[in-house]
């Protein structure tokens, strides 16, 4: 019977560690020391947990197309701030403000996103404004 319930917990112990590695700290993911900026068109956005996400097409000076990944904070978070999924819409033109990823990935973290009108409608911080104050007419 003690054998049961050792590989039991055993079981049970690896089945919850391969969650808790499955999410990922900032700086494991992005470089922090390289803030960039990219412009490009919406192509898809992801109202979803663990990390809300958008697409955007970027074209280079050779005029290529590179699709780059944005991660955000949560659903949760961004709700706080004022978000809802319609607060950015695929085919909005942006600029996008962050972090590359470390590994060259076309992806990033985002930190603010300004429509082309000029007003902003994603902070990664709660102090940068929500989305409530930057409303479309």
């Amino acid at each position: 019977m003690r054998r049961i319930a050792s590989s039991l917990l055993v079981c049970l112990s690896l089945a919850f560690t391969g969650s808790a590695f499955a999410h990922h700290g900032f700086n494991a993911e992005f470089d922090a020391s390289k803030s960039m900026r990219w412009m490009g068109i919406v192509t898809k956005v992801e109202w979803t947990n663990p990390h809300a996400r958008f697409y955007i097409d970027v074209k280079d000076s050779n005029g290529s197309v590179t699709n780059w990944n944005f991660e955000m904070g949560s659903v949760l978070q961004l709700r706080r701030q004022g978000w809802t999924r319609d607060s950015l819409k695929v085919g909005d033109q942006v600029t996008v403000e962050g972090y590359p990823a470390k590994d060259g990935a076309k992806m990033a973290s985002a930190k603010k996103v300004t429509l082309a009108d000029g007003r902003s409608v994603f902070g990664g911080l709660a102090t940068e404004g929500s989305p409530a104050e930057y409303k479309q007419q």
